[in-house]
């Protein structure tokens, strides 16, 4: 797939994974929508993308909320007049024991995590189809597959994201629309610094997230013909 001239959303993309997803793109001559919810730090991030030579739109929106969605991918459209790459980036974790999870908490993460994912590639399809060379990339994680203490929410909701994804490959590839699921393991983000702290002595050795989008780049610029539907990614020495 030769990317320069292509469209490309991203979600989540103000920072971490999805930031470096945008950027590598951007590297390769591809016209971006980057959406999250912090306006600051996703201004940065676009006119990070715009100085390597691409047009990008930030939207600020919520997306679990599903109006926000619709309106991202209607702007998308609006703007550019196609899209070819639809990055599902957006999601965060409450890692609590069950018994102190809360209804509230539970819901946040299934309503961006995975509801919000469902929605915004549901929107996306009818475009997608429309390019007839398009790909789909779900960013999961390794908590999807392995069991760990305080992880039952968030573990669940990438389960379910892996499960959707494996789906979704079998229903669209017909329709010319590849689908990626990508498992990273621990990555040096503000999400890693969340929750194992700022100078936790692993950071060195975990993942980075040009890493993963070097990762995802790699698989969107595979032939038509070729896909690689599922990818696990994890530091080589984390300990």
């Amino acid at each position: 797939m030769i990317l320069k001239g292509k469209v490309a959303i991203v979600t989540g993309a103000s920072k971490g994974i999805g930031k470096a997803v945008a950027l590598a793109l951007a590297r390769q001559g591809v016209q971006l929508a980057i959406s999250a919810r912090s306006q600051d730090l996703l201004e940065q991030a676009a006119r990070d993308a715009r100085q390597l030579g691409v047009k990008c739109l930030a939207f600020c929106g919520d997306m679990s909320k599903e109006e926000d969605i619709q309106n991202l991918i209607r702007a998308t459209v609006s703007e550019f007049g196609h899209l070819h790459i639809l990055i599902n980036n957006a999601g965060f974790g409450y890692f609590l024991p069950l018994s102190e999870l809360t209804t509230k908490q539970w819901d946040e993460m299934f309503n961006l995590n995975v509801r919000g994912l469902f929605i915004a590639t549901r929107e996306s399809l009818p475009h997608l189809r429309q390019a007839g060379e398009s790909v789909i990339v779900n960013v999961a994680s390794l908590a999807g597959k392995n069991a760990f203490v305080n992880g039952s929410g968030y573990a669940a909701t990438k389960h379910a994201v892996i499960g959707f994804s494996r789906c979704l490959m079998l229903e669209e590839r017909k329709n010319g629309v590849r689908v990626l699921v990508i498992c990273p393991g621990s990555v040096a983000t503000n999400f890693f610094d969340d929750h194992h702290g700022t100078f936790d002595p692993k950071r060195e050795k975990i993942l980075m997230p040009e890493d993963v989008a070097d990762s995802i780049i790699h698989m969107i610029q595979l032939p038509q013909r070729a896909m690689v539907s599922e990818i696990d990614i994890r530091p080589t020495n984390p300990a």
